[in-house]
């Protein structure tokens, strides 16, 4: 049975992009991961968006570039996700795209400054700290602790945070 035949049913509503693929790889199919993951971090690097002096011009307002970079980035995901709607395009496995409406709360709003407060302190988003640490700024290993502090912290109290 195909994944498009089966009827959607998120059981955690915090979790609104459930993975739904039936693909399970192993051993050195994983491989194309690594690779792309890779290529991705080079790209953060030569585009300087891992740069913690690009990330402080721009909360300084001092460069366009980083706003050129994440509005790109934005206007990308904008077409990219109205072609996998308009064009009901499929995996490369042939499994449907299931994107599901999202839901505005205030939590999201609260969650989004302290992000950006900790983006501006640290001058690292989740994104490319590990292109960050693979460059050779072993300081983001703080970062990345945090993160995965903060994450799990938050796993751990959601259900009394506000929506």
């Amino acid at each position: 049975m195909k994944v498009a035949d089966k009827k959607i049913e998120i059981l955690d509503p915090n979790c609104v992009a459930p993975n739904l693929s039936e693909n399970n790889d192993k051993g050195l199919e994983l491989l194309k991961y690594l690779i792309l993951g890779t290529l991705f971090g080079i790209v953060f690097v030569k585009a300087e968006i891992i740069s913690w002096f690009r990330i402080q011009e721009m909360f300084r307002l001092q460069s366009f570039h980083m706003y050129g970079v994440i509005g790109s980035a934005i206007v990308t995901g904008i077409i990219s996700i109205q072609l996998i709607k308009r064009l009901n395009l499929k995996t490369i496995h042939g499994e449907s795209i299931v994107i599901p409406d999202k839901v505005f709360k205030k939590g999201q709003v609260i969650g989004g400054f302290i992000f950006g407060l900790g983006w501006a302190l640290t001058g690292a988003c989740p994104g490319p700290l590990f292109a960050q640490i693979g460059s050779g700024y072993s300081v983001i290993l703080v970062t990345l602790i945090s993160a995965l502090a903060g994450t799990w912290v938050y796993g751990k109290f959601s259900d009394k945070l506000p929506n």
